[in-house]
């Protein structure tokens, strides 16, 4: 877990709940922003949208770019936050 970044690290300690979707690695503010207008307010709902893409990080990152605006670093870190999340807690 050493080269994890802070704010994945703090993602990983605990379980979802009810944290805003600006929680997750890779999420900036603006991304948040296009996340919450499309109705992606919690991370636990985008975590939903990653399983219904069978965890495929391609798959996810394509969408989160092509929908939401996202980065393909923000892309990247995002998926792969949310891959690290499901294989501490599922």
């Amino acid at each position: 877990m050493d080269h994890m970044s802070p704010r994945l690290r703090a993602f990983l300690s605990e379980p979802i709940r009810e944290k805003d979707v600006d929680w997750v690695d890779g999420i900036s503010h603006e991304l948040a922003i296009n996340l919450v207008t499309k109705g992606f307010n919690k991370a636990y709902i985008l975590l939903g949208q990653f399983l219904l893409m069978h965890k495929n990080e391609a798959e996810f990152q394509k969408w989160i770019i092509c929908c939401c605006g996202a980065t393909e670093c923000e892309a990247r870190q995002s998926s792969t936050c949310l891959k690290e999340w499901c294989a501490c807690f599922l």
